[in-house]
């Protein structure tokens, strides 16, 4: 494994894991939980994208300057960049690598005492099927034994069963947590009664994350996706604030590389909202 650069988290009393499927799912389903965790100068806050958001395009640009993975990845660092430094610190250099994880190399971003990471593997498309232009691959797929491999868009790697995404995805964990004596795992909610008809990579994120933590104790929180829409709105006051701007600077740094973004539909339907549940211990 590739030596990397110290982050202001490196020594941290707490590491607070953010799963998400796509580049916007934590601001919109995790927020504003993930921006008081990056308040806390204690905690080092690690995002997990897993997939590349690509909406079956793969790594073509779809008319317009850059690829939309791209797009959305830098959404999702601008996002976190703003967070880190809204307690008043002038901005730093964030470090950009690509450390070997059981041999595959993942793009890793890290900013004050956050990390992200993302796996670029191609987006499922709501039902599990899969993009005809990404050869039908998705999460779904290689965990139900229906595709032999599932390759990151990029082709940076390649993953030949379920079980290799997972050990994969541990590895992760164990690098990022070191000797931490307190880990949070923040989740897609996979309980298809609690979170209904939600997209199938949020629900496979999750299932991905759980069973590569099976053996780790952890306190760990469960969020609603799409299911929130129909919730009461549960968010005022400052943490609306809070929600509302990170998926602002989101919008704004997708749309800094040419691609076009929703607000009404995302502000209606999700921003005032936040559920999820807890289950600590585990």
């Amino acid at each position: 494994m590739a030596t990397l650069a110290k982050t202001e988290g490196n020594a941290a009393q707490r590491v607070s894991f953010y799963f998400a499927a796509h580049q916007d799912d934590w601001q919109l389903f995790m927020n504003p939980s993930a921006f008081h965790d990056v308040l806390d100068a204690s905690t080092k806050t690690v995002f997990i994208h897993m997939t590349a958001g690509d909406a079956g395009l793969g790594t073509k640009p779809g008319g317009r300057k850059h690829p939309l993975y791209f797009a959305r990845e830098n959404g999702a660092e601008s996002a976190i960049r703003f967070m880190a430094d809204s307690a008043g610190r002038p901005p730093v250099e964030k470090v950009v690598s690509a450390p070997s994880f059981s041999n595959r190399p993942i793009r890793r971003v890290s900013y004050r005492n956050t990390v992200a990471y993302f796996l670029r593997l191609p987006d499922g498309s709501p039902d599990g099927g899969g993009y005809i232009d990404t050869g039908h691959q998705s999460l779904k797929r290689l965990a139900d034994g229906q595709i032999g491999v599932l390759t990151a868009v990029d082709g940076t790697a390649s993953y030949n069963s379920w079980t290799e995404l997972v050990v994969t995805v541990r590895s992760i964990l164990d690098f990022e947590r070191g000797h931490a004596p307190s880990v949070q795992l923040n989740v897609p909610e996979l309980d298809s009664v609690r979170n209904a008809s939600d997209h199938s990579d949020h629900y496979m994120t999750a299932k991905a994350a759980l069973t590569a933590t099976e053996s780790l104790s952890s306190r760990r929180l469960y969020y609603v996706g799409y299911a929130s829409a129909k919730l009461p709105e549960n968010l005022e006051g400052q943490d609306r604030d809070m929600k509302c701007a990170v998926y602002a600077v989101t919008l704004a740094g997708v749309a800094a590389l040419d691609h076009p973004t929703s607000w009404q539909h995302y502000d209606q339907n999700f921003i005032g909202r936040n559920y999820f549940r807890v289950e600590d211990g585990c």
